[in-house]
């Protein structure tokens, strides 16, 4: 702001403005500054800036387009302005030395966010805040002299949420999400994180939703609607292939164009169609020898050109830098011209060296006025869209109680039922305690470190949630564990504050029990509960020995407590309270039950103990294939690239045969396949009818689902198609729609409609630039999970057709051969 005096004639010239616009003066109040110079407000929109003969300036005038006044703020912008108005404000509270967050005071507008975009003071351009969070807002709870807290609640991770498949739910939890980002003061979410479970050892697998494109992008899109329906933004990430964590920043990762647009880029699209998020977040690694932050098929051709995507691009935190050597180096610089002529608008969180970049190459005519007018239109759009433009008045009060029942309900959907034997849960008598062991189950971790992390005001224990919901805990057990807890965390807890924001969590290791003891509580409890714990994070993938296996402590665990408690006739649950996939098939069959709540953020205890206790009736169903042995799945043969400590290249030799697609193709076994999951009742799925038996523009497919149980229930309803695969090699089934039903009541009904799409019946073919249907008999199999198949119907398609032509994209930098059957 420039902060003139609003004169008489400023006035009557403002007034004009308004009157077109159908605003009264009476709508507007005159205030001052801090400068103590008048201001003018109307319906929340501040002017000080008329100009010297008492008339708006053009961008200030908003009886014309959002287009033109954009246009006279880059007319009006100097070369360091426009520069600085393309890279970030740098991360507030950021140690440079020891590239980690620093303890003192975080002078941001909202400390512990994660950056923002410039402001331009004398243009009346604000900052514009962004912040993490793909589980919910990341900022700083406690601030240096002040008295306040600003907690935010910690929703369950990405796993956890997909798992429930339930569109509207996730609707709410955007909506929730939301509330927090924008009453804190946050323009922009970093999230959600939609890449896909190509290995189960990706270190972020938990902040992702699924091996499956189609369920990614639903569930993304319905994250993105709820989060925008307040009025702040979205950056969906990582775009794109961002699928492991080892040299994330210098990997370069060699994928074919069909398993590219099938796959990795499929959840993206279905998103930016439906949702069209406010910015995407181009992703770190190479994509077939080029930046994806400097990749214009990518940022352009594909995602704008095909797509439609609205919005801005910005790179991940310091995208375009080959490693965090190279943000040290003062000379190093990412190739900001390429970046910003691909369509990167925005390169985050800025750095000086960029800076001075961009203004030389303006000056030397390689950034032309046409480039950066394109870049700084989208930044603008963005500004002008923001709750800081718009001096929104956020309160610091989120509704933070309303949020923890959003997430205590969330969670609780997305628990996932994988063995009930002898019916044993749901569990109902109190009559004497429970035995719990685990460690983690007196401190269960509600989600995964890194930028994905939130800081929640509380954490509701496994303990915690069993007490609440009246069920009592073996006091002797509850006196070992506890103390024990306590002094392996705060352990960890300094490793990790010492190590920084990146580091890698391990294992807390079990506390040993003698047999004794675990023989005397089978002897004294009614059932004994053993939670397995995993955490991971940003930076590092998991590994292969005690992570995805049991450690030998934990098998030493089940083994004993199985024994002892089988012996006197009482059951054993386990509980997984983990954010990715894990070997199951050694141990399951030792133990009664099992629960999957994954990583069930804040309120994670008291979702488990609705559960457990029938309160909820479990309908999560898993988004990802749990495979008998880590060697099964496709994706690990070429794992995790070479050379394995510092990986450059890694090839995805695998192709579209991920997750399900590859096991049910090749008639690999799996312990837990995807869309599996148990319920405490059972349904009947019935009268499936085509709309047509011959495919159109869109094929219409009713059923009928009843809950024959005793218990009220809701259903997940997946439907798979299998397509002709004379000319393209295909999976044997893909899924192609889904639907969860509401509560139903026993005996009661409901129809479900599920549309397919011309697109839905294609293949990518790269030759021919396109995706085609080919001719012949498709079949659709509705079931439970991708194996469980209760209902099919076949029609036909009579002739090849071209549903659509795309522009020839991601050129191979190295030969390989996707695999086929």
């Amino acid at each position: 702001m420039r902060n003139k005096s609003i004169s008489t004639i400023a006035k009557t010239s403002l007034l004009s403005a308004l009157v077109f616009s159908g605003i009264s003066w009476a709508n507007t109040t005159e205030t001052k500054d801090p400068t103590n110079s008048p201001l003018i407000t109307i319906n929340g929109f501040t002017f000080s800036d008329l100009n010297r003969n008492g008339k708006l300036d053009k961008y200030e005038d908003y009886r014309l387009s959002t287009q033109d006044r954009i246009q006279d703020l880059i007319n009006k912008m100097t070369n360091d302005e426009k520069a600085s108005m393309l890279i970030g404000i740098g991360m507030p509270g950021f140690d440079w030395a020891k590239m980690q967050f620093t303890s003192g005071k975080d002078t941001a507008k909202v400390p512990g966010s994660a950056g923002g975009i410039t402001a331009i003071s004398r243009l009346g351009i604000p900052s514009i805040i962004v912040s993490d969070g793909p589980a919910g807002l990341r900022i700083k709870p406690i601030r240096e002299d002040d008295s306040n807290t600003y907690y935010a609640t910690a929703f369950p991770v990405g796993t956890a949420l997909a798992s429930t498949w339930n569109e509207a739910l996730i609707n709410t939890v955007g909506k929730a999400m939301g509330n927090e980002v924008k009453e804190y003061g946050v323009d922009v979410l970093l999230g959600p994180g939609m890449n896909i479970h190509r290995n189960p050892l990706c270190g972020r697998n938990f902040e992702y939703y699924s091996e499956d494109p189609l369920l990614t992008g639903k569930i993304a899109a319905a994250m993105v609607n709820g989060l925008q329906s307040n009025g702040v933004g979205t950056s969906v990430k990582h775009f794109a292939a961002n699928n492991q964590e080892r040299n994330r920043m210098g990997v370069n990762a060699h994928v074919s164009e069909r398993a590219l647009r099938e796959i990795y880029l499929r959840g993206f699209e279905i998103t930016v169609k439906e949702a069209q998020p406010w910015t995407v977040m181009s992703s770190y690694n190479f994509l077939n020898g080029t930046y994806t932050s400097a990749r214009k098929d990518l940022l352009t051709t594909v995602l704008r050109d095909e797509w439609g995507f609205k919005g801005l691009v910005m790179t991940d935190w310091f995208g375009g830098y080959n490693g965090f050597g190279a943000i040290r180096d003062k000379d190093a610089v990412s190739d900001v011209v390429k970046q910003l002529k691909a369509g990167n608008d925005l390169l985050m969180p800025g750095l000086p060296a960029q800076h001075h970049a961009i203004v030389a190459n303006i000056k030397n005519g390689k950034l032309s006025k046409e480039d950066l007018n394109i870049n700084l239109t989208r930044v603008l759009e963005l500004v002008m869209r923001s709750p800081a433009m718009s001096n929104y008045n956020y309160s610091n009060k989120p509704n933070l109680k309303e949020n923890a029942q959003v997430t205590r309900d969330a969670a609780a959907e997305g628990i996932i039922l994988l063995k009930n034997d002898g019916n044993v849960l749901p569990f109902t008598s109190k009559s004497k305690p429970l035995a719990v062991f685990g460690i983690t189950s007196y401190d269960f971790i509600s989600g995964g470190t890194g930028s994905g992390d939130v800081n929640e005001a509380y954490s509701i224990s496994l303990i915690d949630g069993l007490t609440n919901s009246g069920f009592s805990i073996d006091t002797e057990l509850e006196g070992l564990y506890t103390p024990f807890m306590k002094a392996q965390k705060e352990i960890e807890t300094k490793r990790r504050e010492k190590e920084g924001l990146l580091a890698t969590p391990k294992r807390l290791h079990e506390l040993e029990l003698n047999s004794e003891i675990v023989q005397q509580k089978a002897k004294s409890s009614e059932l004994a509960l053993i939670t397995i714990g995993r955490n991971a994070g940003e930076g590092d993938d998991r590994k292969l020995d005690e992570d995805f296996n049991l450690a030998q402590d934990e098998i030493n665990l089940i083994n004993t407590v199985s024994a002892a408690f089988h012996a006197e006739g009482k059951k054993v649950v386990v509980v997984l309270n983990i954010g990715g996939v894990i070997e199951t098939a050694s141990w399951k069959d030792k133990v009664d039950a099992i629960l999957l709540p994954w990583q069930p953020g804040q309120e994670g205890g008291n979702s488990v103990a609705d559960i457990f206790s029938g309160k909820v009736t479990p309908s999560g169903k898993l988004t990802m294939t749990f495979p008998v042995k880590y060697e099964d799945a496709a994706a690990t043969k070429n794992w995790i690239g070479t050379p394995a400590e510092n990986p450059t290249s890694v090839t995805y030799e695998e192709g579209v045969y991920v997750g399900y697609r590859y096991f049910n193709t090749f008639k690999v076994k799996p312990s837990y396949e995807f869309g599996y999951g148990l319920s405490y009742t059972s349904f009947d799925i019935s009268d499936i009818k085509l709309s047509s038996t011959t495919f159109s523009n869109k094929m219409e497919v009713t059923l009928t689902v009843k809950n024959v149980g005793k218990t009220p229930g809701k259903e997940v309803v997946q439907l798979y198609l299998s397509a002709p695969s004379k000319n393209t090699d295909k999976p044997t089934s893909e899924l192609k729609a889904f639907a969860k039903t509401n509560e139903l009541k026993a005996g009661e009904s409901q129809t479900i409609t599920l549309t397919l799409n011309p697109k839905d019946l294609t293949s990518f073919v790269t030759d021919k630039n396109a995706w085609i249907a080919e001719a012949g008999s498709y079949k659709v199999a509705i079931g439970t999970s991708s194996l469980d198949i209760k209902k099919t119907a076949n029609f036909n398609l009579e002739k090849e057709t071209i549903v659509e032509k795309t522009n020839s994209s991601f050129a191979l930098d190295t030969k390989f051969t996707d695999l086929k059957q």
